[in-house]
């Protein structure tokens, strides 16, 4: 904790990622929207569904359509 530089580091890469996983949140919310709670709260937040989503193109990277979906989401990353 006490090299500066590395915590810059982390601190960048994480703020990336954040940023990565809303941004991937708020595109699937407008290609097929997000149900609505009666109290009129998203039943998930945006962040987790983006983060559900590049986790399960992660996790799944061995089958062909994970692949697509990996390289889709590198594309759309690079737009950011």
């Amino acid at each position: 904790m006490r090299d500066h530089q590395r915590l810059k580091k982390l601190f960048a890469l994480l703020t990336l990622a954040l940023c990565w996983v809303v941004k991937v949140g708020q595109w699937l919310n407008e290609v097929k929207p997000l149900a609505i709670k009666a109290h009129g709260r998203l039943a998930k937040s945006i962040f987790r569904y983006g983060f559900d989503h590049l986790r399960h193109i992660c996790l799944n990277l061995d089958q062909p359509q994970q692949q697509q979906g990996f390289q889709m989401a590198m594309r759309f990353l690079s737009c950011t």
